[in-house]
């Protein structure tokens, strides 16, 4: 049933205008003013109530600045057009009903005398002064007011009605944002077509601007308004604004998750690999918490600048963190990094410094890496960096080409002949991200074979069958591969990291796998030490297995080119292969991993690690005899009640000790924080909720692990040109909520001479002609 308008000499009605209709206020006080202002005497009589129900006006009736847009989930549009609440009707034709005697019937006016309409001026005039008059006040008692120094909050700033021009500009601000928003989570880049792909005098629009075109048609009218006068070769957003608004963005979206993680308290940072972002090298910084449903989540909070210098990086990577993410660093409860090879001394760096100003932040392994493939990337070895991307290359060959992964399946049928069974699993873990096992050199070794003879047929292959691409690496990789160098130093690592193997692999297990494995560092280092002890005798027997892998491979055994070249005229009859590599390589990597796992087991992780006999499956294994009293020293600070900690654990041992028969003891962290009753165990709740915040401590439930897989699946499909830190925040998080409000005030604050946009930019790939 269409609404009409109650207001004199008005016949709109809502079925045949886009104006809104509002209804009558049931206040009494603002009612008794609508109908004053209407001047209609049959609407004196009615009650509040009455008026509310059976009556409108429509939007032509009231100033604009009386007239606001609100968010709404109900609508299909996000905006509804609403009141502000001292809203008065004001503009009303009074006069023309004399002209058309047939509506003064309908709706009955009620004339006014001289007197009442001098009165009715001088009442409009003194609204408008107490309006002006207050928000002069207002501006005056901002500008007074200052925070307090305990960061109490601050008075809310009373609205101001926004002018025309001013609604205008913050609905064009925001279907810029929406267009920016949507290209960020769809992984579109900001530019299209290189302009040295066009030919001369060509223009086309970049992705932006295809995209704010698109939304015009599609019947934007703030967009329309203010472009449809512009010439078609101009851009309509300039690369710096886009820039900037891209970093509003990327903020606002950041700090739902860091808001999150602030209300948590406790964290743990975590790095990814170095990775290129648009020519720049950038660390991925992903936050481990968890939230109020006792969820550990890990997620990507944005990227980094590395820096070649360790010490600037350090300052930068806290001041990153503390500074401009707003997290304190007081809470956080562990760090680890994901490093290429070569980047690993250096942040090993980083991680000192924050020990240094932060002791409770300790320093781990990261559950999404194996222990083994840490360990050699961290290797300060040449030979053993090259090798590294030697398999790296080898691996990403393979999986680029279906083609070749049989034509590896059958060389490797044909050389395992009489052992089916080792040749189907060598076949099986080909097909799967092999380079990061705990075993990957020794899966290596076993393959060595198999991959040369496979690179040599292909390279040397006389039919139009591979492309020159895959000719060209086959032939690169197959010389990498039978390089002397190159075998003795993946047989070296295999030997030495199979000490580290069992150890690694439980630390990736479950919960009480990693809680016994802690307690079995010190068999493994014992070993390593007998091993470093009697490296002559380890590294001859390691030489050997070298030389006959590389006898089969028809390799000839000698020192590297590099290092006879560099001893030219003082080369050492007496240096032998054998003792050159045991020199540099075998002794320095025995040595490395030594020291490498007393760093990252610290005597701090390791008494976290023990704490791990709170999870009810560990406690069971261990008969229930169990003292985290001891180990939990180090948290003590963390507890809510930690006078009465030991009290508390008595009765959690005892609740799980005499459990009823048919009940299964929690087997892991996640399960223990979201059992019904785990609130009457404060003290064991925060606990747990420290330790698995250890990066070492993997995520059980994988949605809310998938920060990391998002920002692997956007750097494998973004070329490394296209890549930006800004738009990569946007697609990895795309489940985030937005405020596209906050994010267009944030720029008009930040931006006040440029968030009109009054002119356009000229595009980089075209002049605008005169004609345009």
């Amino acid at each position: 049933m269409p609404n009409f308008c109650a207001a004199p000499n008005c016949t709109r009605k809502s079925t045949q205008s886009d104006l809104a209709f509002f209804r009558f206020p049931r206040d009494p006080a603002r009612c008794q003013r609508w109908v004053e202002n209407c001047r209609r005497a049959d609407l004196e009589d009615k009650t509040p109530d009455q008026l509310n129900k059976h009556y409108r006006l429509c939007a032509k009736h009231f100033e604009t600045s009386m007239i606001c847009r609100s968010m709404s989930v109900f609508l299909q549009s996000p905006y509804r057009t609403v009141l502000r609440d001292n809203a008065v009707p004001t503009i009303f034709d009074l006069t023309s009903h004399l002209n058309n005697p047939h509506s003064r019937h309908r709706k009955r006016i009620k004339e006014l005398s001289e007197e009442e309409i001098r009165t009715l001026k001088q009442q409009k005039i003194d609204e408008a002064f107490e309006r002006k008059q207050a928000t002069q006040e207002l501006n005056e008692n901002n500008e007074q007011n200052t925070v307090s120094e305990e960061g109490g909050e601050e008075q809310e700033e009373k609205a101001i009605p926004l002018t025309l021009e001013e609604r205008e500009n913050k609905d064009y601000l925001k279907s810029l944002f929406e267009i920016l928003i949507l290209m960020g989570k769809q992984n579109i880049p900001l530019d299209g077509h290189n302009v040295d792909e066009l030919p001369e005098g060509i223009f086309t629009s970049d992705n932006f601007q295809a995209l704010l075109e698109y939304r015009i048609n599609g019947g934007d009218e703030v967009l329309r308004k203010r472009f449809e006068m512009t010439a078609v070769n101009l851009e309509y957003c300039s690369k710096t604004q886009q820039k900037q608004m891209l970093e509003i963005c990327e903020n606002c979206v950041r700090e739902e998750t860091l808001r999150e993680v602030r209300d948590s308290h406790f964290f743990s940072i975590v790095t990814d690999e170095v990775v290129d972002i648009a020519g720049e090298e950038h660390l991925p910084v992903l936050v481990r918490f968890v939230d109020d449903s006792h969820n550990l989540r890990e997620e990507f909070i944005g990227f980094l600048p590395y820096e070649a210098d360790p010490e600037i990086l350090a300052v930068k990577f806290h001041a990153t963190i503390t500074e401009k993410w707003g997290l304190n660093m007081e809470y956080c409860r562990g760090q680890a990094y994901i490093v290429s090879s070569g980047f690993a001394s250096k942040m090993k760096v980083v991680a000192t410094r924050l020990l240094e100003k932060y002791p409770q932040a300790v320093y781990t392994l990261c559950s999404s890496c194996a222990l083994n493939v840490w360990l050699a990337k961290s290797v300060p070895v040449v030979g053993v960096s090259i090798a590294l991307g030697t398999i790296e290359e080898v691996c990403c060959l393979f999986n680029q080409s279906p083609q070749l992964l049989i034509e590896l399946d059958n060389t490797i049928s044909a050389l395992f002949q009489d052992n089916n069974e080792k040749g189907n699993e060598l076949k099986k873990i080909c097909r799967s991200q092999w380079t990061g096992r705990h075993d990957t050199f020794e899966v290596l070794v076993d393959l060595l074979q198999a991959l040369v003879m496979c690179l040599d047929a292909v390279s040397s292959d006389l039919s139009v069958r591979w492309n020159n691409f895959i000719v060209g690496r086959a032939f690169v990789l197959s010389s990498a591969l039978t390089d002397f160098d190159f075998i003795v130093t993946i047989v070296i690592m295999k030997n030495v990291l199979s000490f580290t193997r069992a150890f690694g692999k439980n630390l990736q297990g479950q919960t009480s796998d990693v809680f016994f494995a802690a307690g079995s560092l010190t068999a493994v280092l014992h070993s390593l030490n007998e091993v470093m002890e009697n490296i002559e005798v380890y590294h001859e027997f390691w030489f050997e297995e070298a030389t006959n892998l590389a006898t089969k491979l028809d390799v000839q055994i000698r020192l590297p080119g590099k290092f006879r070249r560099a001893q030219q005229g003082s080369f050492d009859p007496d240096m032998t292969s054998e003792n050159y590599y045991k020199e540099i390589l075998s002794v320095p990597t025995v040595e490395h991993i030594i020291q490498e796992l007393k760093d990252i087991f610290s005597e701090q992780h390791l008494k976290a690690l023990k704490c791990l006999s709170l999870v009810p499956s560990v406690m069971g294994q261990l008969k229930f005899n169990t003292s985290e009293e001891h180990h939990a020293d180090m948290f003590k600070n963390d507890l809510p009640n930690p006078d009465t900690l030991s009290a508390e654990l008595h009765c959690w041992r005892i609740k799980w000790k005499h459990r009823g028969k048919d009940i299964e003891l929690p087997a892991t962290i996640y399960e223990a924080l979201h059992l019904p009753d785990i609130k009457f165990f404060p003290n064991v709740y925060a606990l747990l909720k420290v330790l698995c915040l250890l990066p070492l401590m993997k995520v059980e439930n994988e949605k809310y692990g998938i920060g990391r897989k998002r920002l692997k699946a956007y750097l494998k499909n973004t070329l490394t040109g296209q890549r930006s830190s800004n738009l990569a925040l946007l697609n990895i998080n795309f489940d985030i909520k937005h405020d596209l409000d906050l994010m267009v005030d944030t720029y008009i604050k930040l931006y006040p001479d440029k968030a009109e946009f009054q002119d356009c930019i000229p595009s980089n790939n075209s002049e605008v002609t005169d004609d345009a």
